[in-house]
């Protein structure tokens, strides 16, 4: 867990990422240790400097009784250099060796370099049970029935694979065992240097930095525990330096776009947890190349078709005189249904019988995802020897502490508080958005040009959907600030609890964000008025804005495609472009130096010298937000704009690059954190997968035309055909029925005088024995379109269900390798274990007894 900090804590801890070569930076004075771990610190003249002859006993006791010295130090900052000195004094303590660089090129900053020698790192791997290589291969026998296929598979993919040099496969890889001191015959030590990696050096001397603030002495121990010792850097050898090369050559190159990611390059320079979002995003991007080739499809289905489409048809043509009745109350006039034309055309794009086909197709598209997932994660887990790992909580004392005064106060308590300031947040900035619709609608509609009047709904749309993006884009990040404060008031006791419960909150706050006006216009929007017992009533309500004639879908696909293209060209690629060059301008100013300069001087910068100034590593939680987010636009609404996962393919081909040349050259190296699994984000995915199928049988049922459209032409049709629909949907209302004061300001707008105009309701005529009652023809409607959701809900999930059943979380074959694997380990385990014993044996015998019979014995 990542708590932030001011810029004056005692340690500001950043990871080595420069590609700059000079062999003897990362080594000590004496060129004989590579050093793992560096932390930086301020190197202020304070009371400790200015009289380094006292002890550190004598300089805490000072600080702490003599009260005189007590008012001439600046206590601050003498207790953060008294605890940096007992902290390195626990370093040292638990073996680590420790070097101080205070004559480097940056001032102020000093540098503490930190090296792990073999019996640390040999007890911390023992302890954390890592599993490391032995001397023994597995290779894995392909099926005879596979190898043609995987073969032929191999050579189509070859431009695909990245030009890395990596080898390891499935087929064959290192049988791996956890450590163990007792058992190092076991093992491949044949290079000692390189036995444990930088990532695994890193990730025991880390620990060893946790473990050496928990046993601070006093106060200090509350003042300088884990949180006040974030990330730090770690130090790279010159092979961790050419994977640096290999990756910004190969995987953030925008050029190689098309190929496949390393992804056990990445995994071993960046560790498992940010390898395994890489290997999700991958799946995810490549699983989208089939959604998006259909929606294409269906897309074009609807071009294709439009000019066939009847009820458009019918809209368009002039020979109809239509009269419809006002949008709005007094501003708004009579209109021709002729106006709909172009609207009513574009409707057609989305709104077809293709349309239902493919949300079926993309609920299953969602479950085949996730299961081809769980296989690839657990292929990974395989090839990375993950396969037994549990994760370890670890507590947060911070928390921990906290927790006992917060103790009376449970979740029940805080819960109806949160919701309460969520809903009454995000739903005042829908109803401001909607507020603006219905003023703005009137003020224009009371404009003397008649070009202006004419345009109105295209103004208010467009305009009322760039201040909805930039609203989200804005409370996104207050909602984030939200979200760890709420955590954080919580006081979980481990960071995994920590974590996952700011996730969720996060998610919930961003998901109400992005998606509460879709909802408003799918679901809310041009329903409420309708239920009145009149029409009349319609008109004095102020705030009922009403949709086109065609429904609300067309507008709904208009708020989903800005949105959706607004938050990923401006939050997620405009901003993790600009934001960095930004923050480095910022440092060029402030600096007052010229570029050339700074290049020169960065040139001459050590490694960790020059990794000191870029961006930290906070966590993966923004990246994998991000995609969630977009995976509910891909899936949620997808009924009503199925290009959505083309534009996510688009996206995320741009997006992988962008994340990789920002791990790669613009952040520092994080801490390699272990992990088997993407945690609680599958759940979410998964969530939003189920909820999807719901969510596309309401926007077909009720806010498309697909079930009046059905049930007019099987049961009202008088020729089977659609032709007459348009005429179906319309009721006629009498204009000397409106009410007070919401007569039309013009009522000549259309040259002549109007005495009945058409709504689009099911509503009797006002000249009927029951006036504006609703017919039978909607009732009919409302129970085709409940038959409908109950239908498409259970077809629909049964058949994702019966994905889930026939594809296997794990492969077979996985499970089959495991198993010789294990096999293998054990017979190498007993072979290893007889030569080890039977070595001494054999000097101890009479040269003279066979050798067959003393191996028997």
């Amino acid at each position: 867990m990542t708590v932030q900090q001011p810029v004056s804590v005692l340690f500001f801890k950043v990871f080595l990422n420069s590609a700059t070569q000079v062999p003897h930076d990362l080594c000590s004075k004496d060129g004989q240790k590579h050093m793992d771990y560096i932390l930086t610190y301020s190197t202020k003249k304070l009371f400790s400097d200015l009289h380094p002859s006292l002890s550190l006993k004598e300089k805490t006791c000072c600080l702490s009784c003599c009260q005189p010295c007590k008012q001439s130090l600046r206590s601050q900052e003498e207790e953060k250099v008294l605890c940096r000195e007992e902290f390195e004094d626990n370093l040292k303590k638990m073996g680590l060796h420790l070097e101080k660089d205070e004559s480097n090129r940056i001032s102020g900053v000093g540098f503490l370099k930190i090296h792990a020698p073999w019996d640390i790192l040999c007890r911390e791997a023992e302890f954390l049970k890592l599993k490391m290589p032995t001397k023994e291969f597995y290779q894995a026998t392909p099926q005879h029935k596979m190898r043609k296929l995987n073969a032929f598979f191999k050579r189509i993919t070859a431009p695909l694979l990245p030009n890395v040099g990596d080898t390891e496969t499935e087929d064959i890889k290192k049988v791996c065992y956890p450590f163990s001191r007792e058992k190092l015959h076991l093992f491949d030590l044949s290079d000692m240097d390189s036995f444990f990696d930088t990532k695994t050096r890193s990730l025991i001397v880390s620990i060893g930095e946790l473990e050496a603030g928990l046993f601070l002495k006093g106060s200090r121990s509350k003042k300088s525990s884990r949180w006040n010792y974030t990330v730090c850097m770690q130090c790279r050898t010159l092979t961790v330096n050419l994977f640096l090369q290999v990756l910004y050559r190969e995987w953030a190159s925008y050029s190689n776009f098309y190929k496949y990611q390393p992804i056990s390059l990445i995994r071993k320079y960046f560790g498992e947890k940010i390898g395994l979002y890489f290997a999700w995003l991958g799946l995810y991007t490549q699983m989208l190349i089939f959604a998006a080739i259909v929606g294409v499809l269906v897309f074009l289905y609807g071009c294709i078709t439009v000019d066939d489409d009847i009820p458009s048809m019918e809209i368009c043509d002039k020979r109809n005189n239509i009269t419809m009745c006002p949008l709005c109350d007094k501003s708004c006039s009579y209109w021709k249904l002729t106006m709909a034309c172009g609207t009513a055309r574009a409707s057609h794009l989305f709104d077809s019988t293709a349309t239902v086909l493919f949300s079926i197709f993309m609920a299953l598209w969602a479950a085949m995802f996730m299961e081809s997932w769980k296989r690839r994660q657990m292929r990974l887990n395989y090839m990375w020897d993950l396969t037994n790992f549990e994760e370890e909580e670890v507590s947060n004392e911070y928390f921990a502490a906290l927790h006992a005064k917060a103790a009376k106060l449970t979740w029940r308590d805080r819960m109806p508080a949160y919701m309460t300031f969520i809903f009454l947040m995000t739903f005042a900035i829908l109803f401001g958005v909607i507020i603006y619709r219905v003023t703005t609608q009137a003020s224009l509609q009371m404009s003397s040009m008649p070009s202006i009047r004419a345009n109105v709904r295209l103004t208010v749309k467009s305009t009322a959907v760039i201040i909805n993006v930039v609203v989200i884009l804005i409370l996104d990040e207050v909602y984030s600030k939200i979200a760890r404060w709420l955590t954080i008031l919580e006081v979980p006791k481990t960071d995994k609890s920590f974590e996952q419960r700011l996730i969720l909150k996060t998610f919930i706050l961003k998901f109400l964000n992005a998606f509460s006006p879709i909802f408003y216009i799918a679901f809310i929007r041009g329903k409420t008025a309708n239920t009145a017992s009149s029409y009349g009533v319609l008109f004095k309500q102020s705030f009922s804005p009403q949709c086109a004639h065609t429904g609300c879908l067309m507008e709904l696909c208009i708020q989903l495609s800005i949105t959706m293209l607004g938050k990923q060209l401006i939050q997620n690629n405009l901003f993790e472009i600009g934001i960095p060059k930004l923050k480095k301008l910022i440092r060029r100013i402030k600096t007052k130096r010229a570029p050339v300069q700074e290049e020169q001087d960065d040139k001459d910068l050590k490694r960790y010298e020059a990794d000191f100034f870029l961006e930290p590593f906070v966590s993966l939680n923004p990246e994998y937000m991000e995609m969630i987010i977009q995976f509910g636009f891909v899936t949620l609404f997808v009924a009503s704009f199925p290009l959505a996962p083309l534009f996510a393919l688009l996206n995320n081909v741009i997006e992988i690059r962008l994340d990789a040349k920002k791990f790669v050259a613009e952040l520092r190296r994080p801490v390699a954190a272990r992990a088997k699994d993407i945690g609680i984000w599958y759940n979410l995915l998964r969530g939003i997968s189920k909820a999807a199928i719901i969510v596309n049988a309401f926007v077909i049922a009720f806010t498309s035309d697909f079930i009046p459209r059905l049930v007019y032409q099987y049961g009202y049709s008088p020729d089977g055909t659609m032709h007459g629909f348009i005429n179906h949907t319309l009721s006629y209302f009498n204009v000397s029925h409106f009410q007070a004061e919401t007569h039309p300001l013009q009522p000549l707008h259309l040259g002549y005088k109007v005495e009945v105009c058409r709504y689009k309701d099911y509503r009797m005529a006002p000249w009927s024995f029951n006036p504006y009652d609703i017919s039978k023809v909607y009732w009919a409607i409302l129970a085709g379109r409940l038959a409908f959701v109950i239908i498409f809900q259970n077809v629909v999930m049964l058949l994702s269900d019966f994905v889930d059943w026939v594809i296997p979380d794990i492969p077979k074959e996985i499970i089959t390798r495991i198993y010789e694997e294990k096999m293998q380990m054990v017979e190498f385990f007993m072979r290893e274990e007889h030569s080890l014993y039977s070595m001494p044996m054999l000097d101890n015998q009479d040269e003279n007894r066979p050798t067959p019979q003393l191996r028997r014995s």
